[in-house]
């Protein structure tokens, strides 16, 4: 009975506990909190223990409010139900003939106004003391805070470039995560001359280009082009469809939002168009199509015909075209006219009156005053090797600065060795904006099969720093960076790098441009975003950076694991690379340093049995398994080029070893077949005598006639 009555008691009693208890609570956290905040702390030894105190202060201060607050809700809620239970009559339930009524509460009176917000008084007088020890030690945190960011930011700097190292990363003076901002347009060329890949292809490209941080595309067609009337000669056999094309355009930017800038060459690599008889006539010199003159009226008529199809394909009317949107749905500002390295100017009887400083820069004035008539919102881009001998009063009094923007080009690491300064003071004067180009492939040899990725990571890097020190000279800064891929040095040479096997370096260049620097924090960079991997690279867990380069090595081990568009391709090339360079060193030492597979063994046709089997032993092998990869890569190509352009691949670059191969098998079987073979010494034979223009000593003897 006694326990009964005790838990009656506490049952009438509870919300009289529940306060005593809560105001106990609040009572010792303010008093805890009081005293943390006005002892002080110890004198610290590091930049690091000195923040220690006052963020342990922050938080004291933000769960004591967190508790108060928390109060003040269970009071407020206590109060709400006592005016509810007040209001309502006491619930009665039946079971039987027995009824229960529910025990009544004692009345509890209202706290005080006072004692309502003493919590709240107490939290403010808390964070009025936290205020003033904050603004007592303002002056002397403002004194220091410059310096340790200063501090902070070589820091950061020393570790980045180390980890650079480490990876194998060009490093760069000022260029890091405190340095300059990215280029504003970043632009990826597409060279189309006698490779064009599928756009089939170049669509799966479009969403990896825009995630790395693609602007827009710089897409040089030549005889990729559907030009079609007077000018259907132009177009390749295996030119592309207007309609595929105009779907690719405009995927490129209703999906991914890419820009395109057209590049047509007008002055000089117009071989495509040139080597035609229907436009021979017009060639510079009658021996070299290299370049077009431009006195003569039909090669601007030429020309003229050539941009206005160019422009209005990229203008017309798609096939999901709409009365308000007639126009092809792109981003169409600039138009690029190229101009480079034009190598025969002012030499035919034309034009050998004028000065070739005068002949240029009226042919590429005339050519943008063109554009700008028909379109005037068009801007016109030109490249600008052929302006670098002028002068400044040579450009200032053509005004040429008014009708083109120049794209500055440099693909070696040492860019102030072809643009030094007082180039780009006088360019800034002539000039409000420019472009620069660097190149993810296609630049550092005719017919390499694999980029050197690092020498092109260091390229872009390079124009990272010139854009960020010289922009400031124009009076609109840099327009933009694009990323040059050459697919031929010009029209007669073969293929080098093919698109699919630079995609690892466009995607490091190209991420890396995007962001300013080369990201070494593997969860920041987005070229790990792109790739898709069976793991995730962490350099912290494997203690090896996840991105390693060599200058010796075309490649990152990272891009031969993961995927991304062209990877077998890459992969491929990489296998075939190492294949050739193991019958290259085989055919040398079988033929330059062995003694009896030599040029002279195989003349003489007198060498030893046993050693030619040995030498000749590995060759079928050899041959077969180079004709196993030209089929693989048969397979691998046709999913991004035509028949054309795998047939020439495999010519270039598979069919040359297997038939040096044959030459040398063939010489050793012929070296078998002799049973005897004559005393020393052996003759010289005539031929070589006649070639050589040696004599013998019997003619040595004769007397002369």
């Amino acid at each position: 009975m006694m326990h009964s009555n005790l838990l009656i008691f506490i049952w009438r009693r509870k919300l009289s506990f529940l306060l005593l208890a809560s105001g106990l609570i609040l009572l010792g956290l303010w008093t805890w909190a009081i005293l943390v905040d006005t002892t002080k702390a110890l004198p610290a030894f590091t930049q690091q223990t000195d923040r220690q105190p006052s963020e342990a202060n922050y938080q004291h201060v933000h769960i004591i409010q967190k508790l108060i607050a928390q109060a003040n809700r269970v009071l407020r809620a206590e109060r709400q139900k006592d005016n509810v239970e007040q209001a309502s009559p006491p619930a009665q339930r039946l079971l039987g003939n027995v009824r229960f009524v529910r025990p009544t509460q004692a009345k509890k009176a209202p706290l005080p106004l006072a004692e309502s917000f003493l919590f709240e008084q107490e939290r403010l007088k808390i964070l009025e003391q936290q205020q003033r020890q904050r603004n007592a030690g303002m002056e002397e945190l403002n004194a220091n805070a410059e310096d340790d960011r200063m501090l902070s930011s070589a820091e950061r700097q020393t570790q980045y470039e180390h980890e650079l190292q480490r990876m194998g990363v060009p490093t760069v003076a000022g260029i890091g995560p405190d340095g300059p901002r990215a280029p504003a347009e970043r632009l990826v060329h597409l060279d189309l001359k006698g490779a064009p890949p599928k756009l089939s292809f170049l669509k799966q490209l479009l969403p990896v280009l825009r995630a790395l941080g693609a602007t827009g595309l710089l897409i040089e067609y030549e005889d990729m082009f559907p030009y079609n009337g007077a000018l259907q000669p132009l177009a390749a056999h295996n030119a592309y469809k207007e309609s595929e094309l105009k779907d690719f355009l405009e995927s490129a930017w209703v999906e991914h939002g890419l820009s395109v800038m057209p590049l047509v060459q007008t002055f000089g690599h117009l071989e495509y168009a040139l080597k035609l008889s229907e436009f021979e006539q017009l060639r510079e010199l009658p021996e070299s199509p290299q370049s077009i003159c431009p006195s003569r009226p039909q090669s601007m008529a030429l020309l003229e015909q050539m941009l206005t199809q160019v422009i209005e394909l990229h203008m017309r009317p798609s096939a999901n075209a709409t009365p308000s949107s007639p126009e092809l749905p792109i981003k169409f500002t600039h138009l690029h006219i190229g101009c480079d390295e034009v190598q025969r100017m002012g030499e035919c009887a034309l034009c050998r009156q004028r000065m070739r400083s005068e002949i240029l820069l009226t042919h590429v004035i005339s050519l943008a005053h063109f554009v700008r008539r028909r379109w005037p919102q068009l801007q016109v881009v030109i490249w600008d090797d052929m302006l670098r001998d002028m002068t400044l009063s040579e450009l200032q009094n053509s005004q040429i600065g008014s009708y083109v923007e120049p794209m500055v080009w440099v693909y070696a690491n040492d860019i102030y060795h072809f643009i030094q300064p007082q180039l780009w003071d006088t360019y800034s004067k002539v000039f409000p904006s420019a472009w620069a180009a660097s190149a993810y492939k296609g630049a550092f040899g005719e017919s390499l099969l694999v980029p050197p990725l690092q020498q092109h990571l260091e390229n872009n890097i390079r124009w990272l720093a010139v854009i960020a020190k010289e922009g400031g000279r124009f009076a609109k800064g840099f327009r933009g960076l694009a990323l040059t891929g050459w697919q031929r040095y010009d029209h007669f040479a073969v293929l080098c790098e093919l698109l699919p096997v630079g995609m690892p370096s466009l995607m490091t260049s190209l991420s890396t441009v995007s962001k300013g620097y080369f990201s070494t924090n593997p969860r920041d960079n987005e070229l790990l975003r792109v790739l898709r991997c069976v793991f995730q690279p962490d350099s912290r867990r494997s203690g090896h950076p996840w991105l390693e380069l060599h200058p010796n090595a075309h490649h990152s081990q990272l891009f031969a694991v993961c995927s991304y568009p062209g990877h077998l391709v890459f992969k491929f090339a990489l296998r075939l690379y190492d294949k050739l360079v193991e019958v290259g060193a085989y055919l040398h030492q079988t033929r330059d340093h062995s003694a009896w597979l030599s040029d002279y063994n195989v003349r003489h046709n007198y060498s030893s049995p046993l050693r030619v089997h040995e030498l000749t032993v590995r060759t079928p092998m050899l041959i077969e398994e180079l004709r196993a990869m030209a089929r693989e890569s048969q397979q691998l190509l046709w999913e991004v080029y035509d028949e054309h352009t795998v047939a020439e691949f495999v010519e270039q670059h598979i069919y040359p070893s297997i038939t040096a191969l044959h030459q040398q098998l063939g010489s050793g079987q012929v070296l078998l077949q002799r049973r005897t073979w004559p005393q020393r010494p052996l003759p010289l034979s005539l031929e070589l005598r006649q070639d050589m223009g040696l004599i013998t000593l019997e003619q040595q003897h004769q007397p002369p006639h």
